[in-house]
């Protein structure tokens, strides 16, 4: 990726774990971490010094409408609550928040970190990265050997539908599973589903890279520099490497390379509905 673009935030993640070190706070896990500031970033949060500040609205946007899109936690989903209380404790030290929105801040963070363990553990709110990450660490896959997983996608493609089906119905122990159009389990429109999920995940994510990048390259603008190769030319460019990064971060999130493969190798094992192939589907239920 070209650094010019100023794509995704440069964290103060080990800034802000040193502190926490320095007073005594409970280890927040660097992965959890480094996710809660770059979402926050991205989500459009004011910053002082590097660091998001956070709002309610900002923390409900993070806590229960974004994180269970991208992330599949090896272990500690609790993880990322404790890593909002922690920055929240950082502002309030920093005297960027007084004692009573503290006080709230650090019981609405409490609370939305337990929803979003329950949300991380609803197949029925799986993407496709989350789905495979799944499956690939329950078959003990060393997902960190780029030639496992993939070795593991093409077994997976070589079995029936049926013998897919039967291990996304595994997944169903994880939780409570809600019907999607009113059937149950892994049929048409549960994949369906979780196509329309991990596309609209992913559009999310590229629109505010975009929009970063934006912010930023006003300032290089304004002092007269260069504009990068990809926004000096054809805007597909840019489009080209704004989605080439959401992937890697999605990667990051769940297993590194994973999602660049669903979608440039095995688009077939994770499909993607077009418009009218949704509608198609949406008309037949109606009828």
């Amino acid at each position: 990726m070209n650094h010019d673009l100023q794509l995704t935030p440069g964290t103060r993640t080990t800034d802000l774990l040193a502190w926490a070190a320095e007073h005594g706070y409970e280890p927040v896990p660097e992965e959890a971490l480094r996710t809660v500031l770059t979402l926050l970033e991205l989500g459009g949060a004011s910053m002082h010094e590097g660091f998001p500040e956070l709002s309610s609205p900002l923390l409900e946007q993070l806590l229960h409408e974004q994180l269970h899109l991208y992330v599949q936690p090896v272990a500690e989903p609790e993880a990322y609550g404790r890593a909002v209380r922690l920055l929240i404790d950082h502002q309030r030290a920093t005297r960027r928040l007084n004692a009573k929105r503290h006080a709230r801040l650090h019981a609405e963070a409490e609370w939305q970190g337990e929803l979003l363990c329950d949300l991380l553990r609803r197949p029925h709110l799986l993407t496709w990265p989350r789905l495979y990450t799944l499956l690939l660490r329950a078959d003990g896959v060393d997902v960190s050997d780029a030639a496992a997983v993939r070795a593991w996608l093409e077994e997976f493609r070589a079995l029936t539908e049926d013998q897919r089906i039967a291990c996304f119905v595994w997944l169903e122990e994880l939780g409570p599973m809600e019907p999607v159009q009113g059937d149950e389990g892994w049929n048409r429109a549960r994949v369906l589903s979780v196509g329309m999920a991990t596309d609209g995940a992913r559009l999310l994510l590229e629109n505010r890279l975009m929009r970063r990048s934006y912010r930023n390259l006003a300032g290089r603008n304004a002092l007269g520099l260069p504009m990068p190769d990809e926004l000096a030319g054809d805007f597909e460019d840019f489009e080209a490497a704004v989605a080439a990064e959401a992937l890697r971060l999605c990667g990051e999130w769940t297993v590194p390379g994973l999602p660049e493969l669903l979608v440039a190798e095995f688009a077939d094992l994770a499909p993607e509905p077009e418009t009218a192939e949704i509608e198609e589907y949406l008309a037949g239920t109606d009828a």
